[in-house]
């Protein structure tokens, strides 16, 4: 048996009273979170959900997350993870694609009405037959007539479910992301993937028993799904949850909960060191209790590596990964000097080569498109095997459509993308995905969508827009209208109105000149 559930299942058993998760003035043992967990499970299981069913979770970092996330799993479950921006559009594509026949959602707040959302969604989709919401106040009625809230669902359910046997090739999670190019896809990890993914993370950065993590990275993300929930679960450390990053808050957290291991993005790096009021807070204490800062998503600038380790006095590890890669693939190594820029060495049990067109290995220093090989490859796209082709050989190979290149002393290094994606904020935003929405605005005729460098954001999703003919819009108008249509992260902040695009002979809008 190989159940991604195990990690909490084990770590329960050896230190059953140790705080697992802080949120707030809430604070959960591992026996707690076990037993929530088990009774999730229960009652999942009443509901008539089976082994590998696919069970959706909308969930910022609270509690609920990995209660809910683990439970799904001891029934042997699938668990299909959704960003808390989506929209209730994009969540009932979700549900549709994935067959899920339960989901689980978050209430959220007044500006970010997360069930309320995905009420709206649940209701477009009749394969899903139980809709859950996760209320702020556990004794709070249901606000949806017919649903019922977590405590309702979980009640008088059993305290102790052991985990369901389950192959180690069976699927555990299933992410979506849009891969290198198309609408969103849902990439299949099993158990293996993400146990595996979860020791690699142990054997890179020497954590364990005793160790605090601060997690401001969302949890629906794969980074923060492996390298610090499961990470952490795995080695008996305590998780401290933050539903929403804030430089003064992160601070307080590190300070308050002696937190040994923080990641993040390039963006909140430059947040905590750019912060105002950093100095009110006891950067000495901070920094000798923080033994790790990780960072992904995108490159991290020079002078904020710089900064941060001067300030905080620990070194920042960058890595790469991807969803289909469950997701680290490589990583800076703490027994080897650090380069600037680049994303380190593959990780262990892993293979990376740079590529040229026609199939042939790249040269030191020549720019090809990276493949990957390993444990952590996902088995492939749901339900969709062309694409799963497109990407993955039958000799395991994962094309990863981004451009790197390794140096003479094996240092590797992304130098670009193949398609057009956009990373804002550290989440991938997929340019022609946001487009055809655009167009379906009457006043629109044609959109295309790039990403213009922003200092705090990374990128920022930027928009040329051709007006339909005699139409009248509004940038305003625009952005208002693509705000309920879209993600948060992913509709533009920037319109531009153009008569013409520039274009190849056969059509094709030149991006790179826009």
């Amino acid at each position: 048996m190989l159940n991604l559930a195990v990690l909490l299942e084990d770590s329960t058993r050896s230190v059953p009273d140790r705080v697992a998760v802080v949120a707030g003035d809430t604070r959960l043992t591992y026996a707690q979170v076990e037993a929530a967990a088990s009774q999730v499970a229960d009652a999942l299981r009443a509901a008539g959900v089976g082994p590998g069913d696919r069970v959706a979770l909308t969930c910022p970092n609270t509690p609920h997350f990995p209660i809910v996330y683990y439970g799904i799993l001891k029934l042997g479950a699938i668990v299909v993870p959704l960003n808390v921006l989506s929209s209730a559009r994009e969540i009932a594509y979700y549900l549709r694609d994935s067959e899920s026949v339960a989901y689980l959602c978050f209430e959220g707040t007044p500006d970010l009405p997360m069930a309320k959302a995905g009420y709206a969604a649940f209701s477009e989709v009749d394969e899903c037959r139980t809709f859950v919401t996760l209320t702020i106040d556990p004794g709070a009625p249901s606000p949806f007539e017919g649903s019922q809230t977590l405590s309702e669902f979980t009640a008088g359910r059993l305290p102790s479910v052991p985990s369901v046997p389950t192959s180690e090739t069976d699927t555990a999670v299933i992410l979506y992301t849009s891969g290198t190019t198309g609408s969103p896809k849902g990439a299949e990890l099993t158990h293996s993937n993400m146990i595996q993914n979860v020791q690699v993370c142990h054997r890179l950065f020497g954590l364990g028993t005793g160790d605090t993590y601060l997690v401001a990275l969302p949890l629906f993300h794969s980074f923060a799904q492996t390298v610090q929930m499961n990470a952490g679960f795995g080695s008996e450390s305590t998780l401290v949850l933050m539903p929403r990053f804030a430089p003064d808050a992160a601070l307080a957290s590190m300070e308050r909960e002696r937190v040994t291991m923080f990641a993040g993005v390039p963006t909140m790096y430059w947040a905590l060191l750019n912060h105002p009021d950093a100095a009110s807070y006891d950067l000495a204490a901070i920094a000798e209790r923080l033994r790790l800062a990780v960072c992904g998503g995108s490159p991290l600038p020079a002078e904020v590596i710089d900064g941060f380790e001067k300030r905080f006095g620990v070194p920042i590890l960058e890595g790469y990964g991807l969803s289909e890669s469950s997701p680290v693939a490589t990583f800076s190594r703490t027994d080897r000097p650090r380069r600037v820029g680049s994303i380190g060495f593959p990780v262990w049990g892993t293979q990376a080569k740079v590529m040229r067109e026609d199939g042939t290995e790249a040269d030191v220093d020549e720019p090809g498109e990276i493949w990957l090989r390993g444990h952590h490859i996902m088995k492939g796209y749901l339900g969709r095997p062309d694409d799963t082709a497109e990407v993955l050989d039958s000799d395991g190979w994962f094309r990863t459509g981004d451009v790197a290149r390794r140096d003479s002393d094996g240092y590797l290094y992304i130098v670009d993308r193949i398609k057009d994606m956009i990373i804002r904020n550290g989440l991938n935003v997929y340019p022609r995905e946001v487009e055809e929405v655009l167009m379906t605005h009457p006043a629109v005729s044609l959109a295309a969508v790039v990403g213009v460098p922003h200092e705090s954001q990374g990128e920022e999703v930027k928009a040329y827009i051709i007006r339909a003919a005699g139409a009248e819009l509004s940038t305003e108008e625009l952005i208002d209208w693509a705000r309920e249509q879209l993600a948060t992260f992913k509709y533009p902040r920037l319109v531009e109105f153009r008569d013409s695009f520039p274009m190849t002979a056969s059509g094709k809008i030149l991006k790179r000149q826009l």
